[in-house]
């Protein structure tokens, strides 16, 4: 459950109500495709309880999972009965299919094959922290995460979202940390990161299960390379990496917080519990350790290429997000 973060923060003008959610999430309830339906995707009951409800409650923590479908059809086998098809009215009509005509082949060629294609599902976890106002997505995927939010945006009264941004970028930080080997407080930066070239060449240095406190990682910070993805540990509870996005990805909660739970106690309610009880204290102490919410520029002392660097990830400006849904 939460191996990887997309964390949102909402806006104060929405009133949290779980019954509320809960009519809402009922508009949107998933159902298996249908015979020539691509894709399908809605709701699903958290616990996995047939005519469950869609919003669970833990330990004051809501939990919903959004659910996909979709149809497996290689291109290859599409190209294939399309050309079956161009072959046929060829043969009737003594000419070839113009291009027009091959987009309707091919649509019909789709429609012939989609009843007979294997279904592919996937599912992601939605955590609503009502008190702290996150959302956290469990997926690495902004595009993923923005039919979600686009759902919740859509469905639910008052509820606008923005990614959560920082003082301090990812990426300056990270370059700060390796360059200094002083960590904030309470993390520790463990054994794999990945550095890339901000220029044409885009070249990466990746370190995996490789000690980061030598002369070669800071002299690779210092000749430009900018951080992209650094391993680190939080209060020996918690690893993951951190990525340039500010997205929280490989997340797995150490021997320190298992170790009070028996085998007797896991359940739904119980790893509800532990996850989300651990995560709403790093969410907030990984923001204090990037200087708190809000950009305002890149931190002094830096490497020039950090230093002048004034785009956040996928080229967006430093403060915005690819996705974004301003209040």
């Amino acid at each position: 459950m939460f191996k990887n973060m997309i964390i949102y923060r909402i806006a104060p003008g929405w009133s949290p109500d779980l019954q509320v959610l809960e009519e809402a999430l009922s508009k949107t309830p998933f159902a298996e495709c249908g015979a020539t339906q691509e894709r399908s995707a809605g709701w699903v009951p958290p616990r996995g309880e047939q005519h469950g409800p869609l919003a669970e409650s833990v330990a004051g923590q809501w939990v919903l999972r959004f659910m996909t479908e979709t149809k497996m059809l290689p291109a290859s086998v599409l190209n294939r009965k399309v050309c079956e098809k161009a072959e046929a009215l060829e043969k009737r009509d003594g000419r070839k299919p113009g291009k027009k005509e091959r987009r309707e082949l091919k649509d019909e060629a789709k429609l012939d094959l989609l009843p007979m294609a294997f279904t592919k599902q996937g599912s992601m976890w939605v955590w609503i922290d009502p008190q702290a106002r996150f959302l956290v997505l469990d997926t690495g995927s902004q595009a993923r995460a923005d039919e979600v939010v686009s759902l919740l945006v859509e469905g639910l009264p008052g509820f606008a979202l923005a990614l959560v941004d920082t003082q301090t970028s990812p990426q300056a930080a990270m370059a700060h940390w390796l360059m200094t080997q002083e960590p904030p407080a309470g993390f520790s930066v463990d054994r794999h990161c990945e550095l890339k070239s901000p220029d044409e060449s885009k070249a990466v240095v990746r370190y995996g299960r490789h000690p980061l406190d030598i002369a070669e990682v800071r002299q690779h910070v210092e000749h430009g390379k900018l951080p992209t993805r650094l391993a680190m540990t939080w209060d020996d509870r918690v690893s993951f990496v951190l990525t340039e996005g500010l997205q929280i990805r490989n997340v797995d909660l150490l021997d320190a917080v298992m170790d009070g739970a028996g085998a007797d106690d896991r359940g739904f309610d119980t790893d509800v519990a532990i996850a989300t009880g651990e995560l709403s204290r790093l969410i907030p102490d990984l923001i204090e350790a990037l200087g708190g919410e809000g950009r305002t520029g890149l931190g002094a002392g830096l490497p020039a290429a950090l230093a002048s660097s004034t785009t956040g990830p996928r080229g967006a400006p430093a403060d915005s997000h690819p996705g974004e849904q301003p209040f």
